[in-house]
């Protein structure tokens, strides 16, 4: 039973990594809504983090790949997989945060219009539709 678990969480964190790589809709993937100076900012931004994170980065695919590998064997260490997934997870939790820290620089600098685009995104990540926009009179 509990192999069953470790193998539903592990196939879990997969799908949301995979999730990940199709942003849909967030904070990251709103500022592909803003105006195309903005964007350029905001996406040199967002790089210049994973730049800055990439050994965490490296260290979290590491954690994955020891923590696939625990599953294949014979007999599962099941320290040694709670060990590697929560380096996997911390990895991506400190990645994370990075971003959503640089985002909130962006904002602080950035226009009314564009924060409401990022919370647009925001807001439908959250399964939630944004209100209608208000027309200035």
């Amino acid at each position: 039973m509990l192999n069953v678990f470790l193998i539903g969480a592990v196939a879990g964190g997969a799908g949301w990594l995979i999730g990940k790589s199709n942003p849909g809709f967030s904070l990251e993937s709103a500022g592909g809504r803003l105006p195309a100076a903005d964007r350029k900012i905001f996406r040199q931004a967002l790089r210049e983090v994973r730049r800055e994170s990439r050994d965490v980065i490296l260290d979290g695919q590491a954690a994955r790949r020891e923590a696939a590998n625990l599953l294949q064997q014979p007999t599962l260490d099941s320290n040694a997989l709670a060990a590697a997934l929560e380096r996997a997870r911390n990895a991506d939790v400190t990645v994370r945060a990075r971003l959503e820290q640089r985002i909130i620089e962006f904002a602080a600098s950035g226009s009314l219009e564009d924060r409401q685009l990022l919370a647009d995104g925001l807001l439908r990540r959250a399964g939630r539709q944004p209100p209608p926009a208000k027309k200035s009179p």
